[in-house]
């Protein structure tokens, strides 16, 4: 790992700190003792920046040495990505386009000369999330700590671990650009097509193969599992690098918990209307609404008296073009609350009162 960068950031404040310290000795000029405390004042600034800037390298690998060896290799048939111990049954979570289609896999752990295998307990595509318990637990296993998201704030350096293109345990570092994204997973770019609230982004560099990884804090906590990175709306490929999304902690636990404990989802906390939808175009083919396909009996929307055919264009305050921005509007909301939507039937605009069902 490289810790240059924290080491230019502290020489540059140690230079700025001596410049300061010079312009006020300047003023100073015809006051010997006032030189002498400025002579000294800069040879003590100088002598703290090393300390400091050792603090923090050890502090790094600290972090690094701690919860690295919880962060595995999973190799799929058609893929290769990360995932992180869970717990020392041999639980490991993951993201559930690394798993795939797949029930079987080869582990590769800190601990292991040769791969280990593992099955697959549960996939939560919705979430992009799945648990993979290893058929024998290796000596020395060690879960990692998950961290409370609701205490991730900007700022925070963040290291991302994982074995991006193959790398395994390798370690970017960067900070939480920003919290609450909701992020939308494009189907092309390997992802499940999820639209996932509350996610993580982060500047730490997030490569294909850290999917399933750790986004970890200097405590030493788990705040995410590192996703996907953005992609330019207007091109579809890759974005700029230090634009990378991670799943929050706390969710991660809420869904794996589930998991463990259940075999399944069984609460997901996210709200629904109960439909399957596609977005139409417009006479100038710009995106105009979601079209009701299909209705889940007894669900939100049948309740609500909405059926196929019928174009939804508002969810509560939202405008709604596309599904995904129906997916993102819902993403922001919760099972059992109250709302409205407008849709349009033979050309006839509607408005109807909807209690949210639960994905």
């Amino acid at each position: 790992m490289d810790a240059s960068p924290a080491r230019r950031t502290l020489r540059s404040a140690a230079v700025l700190g001596s410049c300061c310290l010079v312009l006020a000795s300047g003023c100073s000029a015809f006051d010997g003792d006032a030189a002498e405390d400025a002579s000294a004042a800069r040879a003590a600034k100088a002598a703290v920046v090393p300390l400091a800037a050792t603090e923090l390298q050890d502090r790094y690998q600290k972090v690094i040495k701690d919860v690295l060896p919880s962060v595995v290799q999973i190799q799929a048939s058609s893929d290769l990505g990360s995932g992180v111990v869970y717990d020392g049954n041999g639980h490991i979570v993951t993201n559930a386009h690394v798993v795939g289609n797949e029930k079987r896999f080869k582990v590769t752990t800190a601990h292991t000369e040769e791969p280990l295998t593992a099955t697959l307990v549960y996939s939560y595509p919705e979430q992009d999330l799945a648990v993979i318990r290893l058929d024998r637990i290796p000596d020395g296993l060690k879960a990692a700590t998950f961290g409370d998201t609701e205490k991730v704030s900007v700022g925070q350096i963040t290291l991302a671990m994982g074995s991006p293109l193959g790398l395994s345990s390798s370690v970017t570092e960067g900070i939480v650009s920003a919290t609450g994204r909701t992020v939308s997973e494009n189907t092309a770019g390997g992802g499940t097509g999820a639209t996932i609230p509350n996610m993580v982004q982060t500047s730490a560099a997030i490569n294909p193969g850290n999917s399933g990884g750790a986004l970890v804090n200097l405590s030493g906590q788990v705040i995410g599992i590192p996703t996907l990175a953005a992609s330019d709306p207007d091109l579809g490929g890759s974005a700029a690098p230090g634009i990378g999304f991670a799943i929050p902690g706390s969710m991660v636990k809420t869904v794996a918990d589930q998991i463990i404990k259940q075999g399944k989802v069984t609460d997901s906390g996210r709200a629904a209307l109960g439909i399957a939808g596609r977005t139409v175009v417009d006479a100038n083919y710009q995106p105009a609404g979601v079209a009701v396909v299909t209705v889940k009996r007894g669900d939100a929307a049948d309740k609500a008296g909405i059926r196929p055919g019928d174009i939804i264009t508002r969810l509560g305050g939202d405008r709604i073009t596309t599904i995904t921005s129906l997916a993102e509007s819902l993403a922001a909301d919760r099972p059992g609350q109250k709302t409205t939507v407008t849709y349009s039937r033979d050309g006839i605009g509607r408005t109807v009162d909807v209690t949210l069902s639960e994905q």
